[in-house]
C-alpha cells in the first residue's frame, strides 16, 4: 500500500495534519507500525524517544522528505511546512542580511509584479477598455496583498530574528560563507522562522545557540501563530515551550498532554502499571497451567481444564514497554592534590586582529571549585579555556597555573579531532598506559562500545559515538583540574544526566563551558559571565543568575558598574567573595523583582491584545475584499468604511509595534 498524501476535506477545522495507520521499516525493524495521530493548528509537541527510535524519520516524513511504507498523510488545504534539520550543508552565497531577506519570496514575486503592472498601465492609452479596468483592479490587489504581508517591514522583521539569534549589526554585511557552519545553520533557522510556516518542524535546534538565543527562539516560539513540533535533549527548552509530549517506543507512540518533565512522571507510572499487570498475568497463566497440568488425564475434570486451555489461548499477553538498557556509565579517577589557587590570571586580554575579545581581565580559582563560563558565542569562553590548557600563548596580561596542577581538557570539537583512521580500540589504547590497559574493553564497554564496536573505524560513527570515545579518554589520564566545552553537544538525556552526576563526584576543581542550563543546573555555583569585552562574576546558581539577567537592565558597554552582591561584578578584585545580603536589602530586592515582573506581564498582556485587535480588523477588511473582488458596485458608505477600516488598522499596527517595543526594553 502506498502512502497517500491528501488536503483535509472533513476533519475538524483546527487539524493541521492527521497522520493514520503510518507504518516504517528499517533494516527489517518496524519504526513505527500502524502509528496514528493528529496535529492541531497551535500545537507545541516535543517528540521523544531513545536515539534510533524514528524522531528524525518522522519529522521527515510529516515534511515530506520521506515517505512510509503505508499509512496517509493528510493536510489542510492551503497549509505550509517548514522544516529545520539537524544537520545540512547551508549553500548560501549573499550577506547573512540578504540571505535572511530570501524568506520573503512571495514578497519579492508581488513587488515584481506590481513593478511590472506599474509600468504597463504608464504605457497604456486605452483607459476605457475592461483590460485597463483588469489591470487597475489587479494592480490594487497586489498593492493590498504587499501591505497585509507587511513588505515595508521586511528588513525590520528580518533584522529583529537575525539579532534574536546572536548575530550583530554588523555582521549583516558579511558574507555568510565566512561564518562557522554553527552560525551558517542560524542563518537558515532565521530564514525558517522568517517564512513563519503554518506547520514547524525543528529537529535540535538549540544544538548551536547560546543561553540568550535559546531563551530568545523560547520566547519566539510560544506566542508563535502555527503548530510547532520538535527533537531537543534540551530539558529546559522542551518544558519552557511544549505542551502536549509524543513519545516514540518499540514502533508504537504514545500521546501525553503536557510537557517534557510532567511526560516523564506519567511514563515511568505508566511502565510501572505495565509492569504489575504482566506481573498479575503471569502468576494467573501459572495458576491455570498448574491446574491444566494437575487435572489433564482426570476425566471428572476434562471440562475445566478444556475451559482453562481456550482461556489461554483467547488471553491477550499484556506488552511492556521496553526500556533501553544501554547508558554510559563511569567515575572519575580520583584527582591528585593541587595547590590551593589552581589558576590566577591579571590584567588577562586577548584579540584576534582587530577584535578584543576581553580585556583587563582578572581572575582566581581555587581548588574543588566548580564553576561555568556562559555568555554569548563569540564573547571569549572557549578561548579562554584554551589559555588556560596552554593552546593559546598569544595574551596580554599575566597568567599562572598553580602547582601541581594536572590538566583534563575536553574542547568544543574534541570528536572532530580524533584520528579517523584509527579504530576505537586503537584510539584508547594509544594513551593507555601500565595497569589500565587490560582494562580498555571494560572502559569502552562503559560508554557503550561493544565487541564489534571497537573494531569499527572512528570515521564510521555517529556524533554521540564519537562524543562518548572523546569522553572515555578523559578517564585514562587523572586529572585535578578538569576544563570541558561543551560536552554535552550529541549526547542524549540519560547520557548527560550520567556525565552530570561524575561531575559532581568529581572531586578536582571543575570549569565547564556549556548552554545547557539544565546540565549546569546543581553542577556549578559560581559563574562568569563573558559579555563586552569583560568577564563578570555571579556567584549562584545558572537559574538565578538568568533571573537576574531578565530582571536586571544591561548596563552599556562605555558605563562601569558598580559590584553589588545583588548583581553580577566585573573581575577587578579576584577573590573578593560578595558580602551577605540583608534580610531588609533581600526583601526589598524580591519586590522590585515582583514588581518588574508585573510590569513584564502587563507589556506582554498589552502586546496580544493589540495583535487581537489588529487580527480583527485584517478580518474584516479581508470580508469587505471579498465583496470587492465581485465587480459589483458598492455604496458610497461602503467604500468610506472600508477607508476607515483600513486607516484604523495602520493605527493599530503602530500601537502594536510601540507595545512590541515596550515589552522587550
Amino acid at each position: 500500500m502506498q502512502p497517500i498524501r491528501s488536503l483535509l476535506t472533513s476533519c475538524c477545522n483546527n487539524t493541521l495534519i492527521s497522520v493514520n495507520g503510518l507504518s516504517v521499516q528499517f533494516t527489517g525493524t518496524n519504526l513505527f507500525a500502524n502509528v496514528t495521530f493528529n496535529i492541531a493548528d497551535h500545537d507545541r509537541i516535543g517528540l521523544v524517544g531513545f536515539n534510533g527510535a524514528g524522531k528524525s524519520t518522522l519529522l521527515k516524513i510529516l515534511c515530506g522528505w520521506q515517505e512510509p511504507e503505508s499509512g496517509t498523510i493528510v493536510m489542510a488545504a492551503g497549509q505550509t511546512v517548514g522544516y529545520l534539520p539537524q544537520e545540512m550543508v547551508p549553500d548560501a552565497v549573499g550577506t547573512v542580511l540578504d540571505e535572511a531577506l530570501t524568506a520573503f519570496g512571495q514578497i519579492d514575486a508581488l513587488e515584481c509584479e506590481q513593478e511590472r503592472l506599474t509600468a504597463e498601465i504608464a504605457e497604456r492609452t486605452d483607459y476605457e477598455s475592461e483590460d485597463y479596468t483588469r489591470l487597475l483592479e489587479r494592480h490594487n490587489e497586489v498593492a493590498e496583498r504587499l501591505a497585509m504581508l507587511g513588505g515595508s517591514r521586511r528588513r525590520e522583521a528580518a533584522e529583529k530574528v537575525l539579532l534574536g539569534l546572536g548575530f550583530r549589526h554588523s555582521d549583516f554585511d558579511r558574507p555568510v560563507a565566512v561564518f562557522s557552519g554553527g552560525w551558517q545553520m542560524r542563518v537558515e533557522l532565521a530564514k525558517l522562522l522568517l517564512r513563519h510556516p503554518d506547520f514547524l518542524l525543528l529537529d535540535e535546534p538549540t544544538n548551536h545557540l547560546d543561553i540568550v538565543s535559546i531563551q530568545w527562539l523560547e520566547n519566539y516560539l510560544s506566542s508563535y501563530s502555527g503548530a510547532v513540533v520538535l527533537v531537543s535533549h534540551d530539558r529546559t527548552f522542551l518544558d519552557n515551550i511544549t505542551k502536549r509530549t509524543i513519545e516514540i517506543t518499540a514502533g508504537r507512540i504514545y500521546d501525553y498532554k503536557c510537557p517534557y518533565s510532567e511526560y516523564v512522571v506519567q511514563m515511568q507510572e505508566r511502565r510501572a502499571s505495565q509492569m504489575a499487570q504482566l506481573s498479575a498475568q503471569q502468576r494467573q497463566v501459572a495458576q491455570i497451567e498448574a491446574f491444566i497440568e494437575r487435572f489433564r488425564y482426570k476425566a471428572t475434570k476434562a471440562k475445566q481444564v478444556q475451559s482453562r486451555v481456550k482461556m489461554l489461548e483467547r488471553m491477550e499477553k499484556i506488552q511492556v514497554d521496553e526500556v533501553s538498557s544501554e547508558s554510559i556509565h563511569f567515575q572519575f579517577p580520583p584527582a591528585p592534590h593541587s595547590g590551593k589557587i589552581v589558576v590566577e590570571a591579571q590584567h588577562l586580554g586577548k584579540a584576534y586582529g582587530d577584535n578584543q575579545v576581553f580585556d583587563g581581565v582578572d581572575f582566581l580559582l581555587t581548588a574543588g571549585k566548580k564553576v561555568a563560563f556562559v555568555g554569548r558565542n563569540g564573547e571569549g569562553k572557549s578561548t579562554m579555556a584554551r589559555i588556560i590548557v596552554g593552546d593559546i600563548g598569544d595574551y596580554t596580561g599575566t597568567f599562572r597555573l598553580g602547582a601541581g596542577v594536572q590538566l583534563g581538557y575536553y574542547a568544543q570539537n574534541q570528536a572532530a579531532m580524533l584520528n579517523l583512521d584509527k579504530t576505537v580500540f586503537e584510539t584508547i589504547d594509544d594513551i593507555a598506559q601500565g595497569d589500565i590497559r587490560p582494562k580498555i574493553r571494560n572502559i569502552l564497554g562503559s560508554f557503550l562500545f561493544s565487541d564489534d564496536d571497537i573494531d569499527k573505524k572512528v570515521k564510521v560513527l555517529s556524533g554521540g559515538e564519537k562524543a562518548r570515545l572523546a569522553l572515555a579518554k578523559l578517564l585514562l589520564t587523572p586529572s585535578n583540574l578538569l576544563i570541558l566545552d561543551e560536552p554535552t553537544n550529541h549526547l542524549d538525556m540519560n547520557s548527560k544526566d550520567i556525565l552530570k552526576n561524575a561531575l559532581l563526584q568529581y572531586t578536582g576543581t571543575l570549569i565547564v563551558v556549556s548552554h545547557d542550563r539544565d546540565f549546569l543546573s546543581g553542577l556549578a555555583d559560581e559563574l562568569y559571565e563573558f559579555r563586552d569585552g569583560a568577564v563578570h562574576e555571579f556567584k549562584g546558581d545558572i537559574m538565578d543568575f538568568l533571573e537576574s539577567q531578565n530582571n536586571t537592565p544591561r548596563t552599556p558597554r562605555t558605563q562601569s558598574t558598580p559590584s553589588t552582591p545583588s548583581s553580577p561584578s566585573t573581575l577587578n578584585t579576584p577573590g573578593t567573595p560578595n558580602g551577605p545580603k540583608t534580610p531588609s536589602a533581600g526583601k526589598a530586592a524580591y519586590e522590585q523583582n515582583r514588581e518588574r515582573e508585573r510590569e513584564r506581564r502587563r507589556l506582554q498582556n498589552a502586546v496580544k491584545q493589540k495583535e487581537q485587535e489588529v487580527e480583527a480588523l485584517e478580518t474584516e477588511i479581508a470580508s469587505r475584499d471579498e465583496v470587492l473582488a465581485t465587480g459589483v458596485a458598492q455604496s458610497p458608505e461602503f467604500y468610506k468604511e472600508y477607508q476607515s477600516l483600513k486607516d484604523a488598522l495602520d493605527r493599530k499596527m503602530q500601537e502594536w509595534e510601540d507595545a512590541v517595543i515596550a515589552a522587550e526594553a
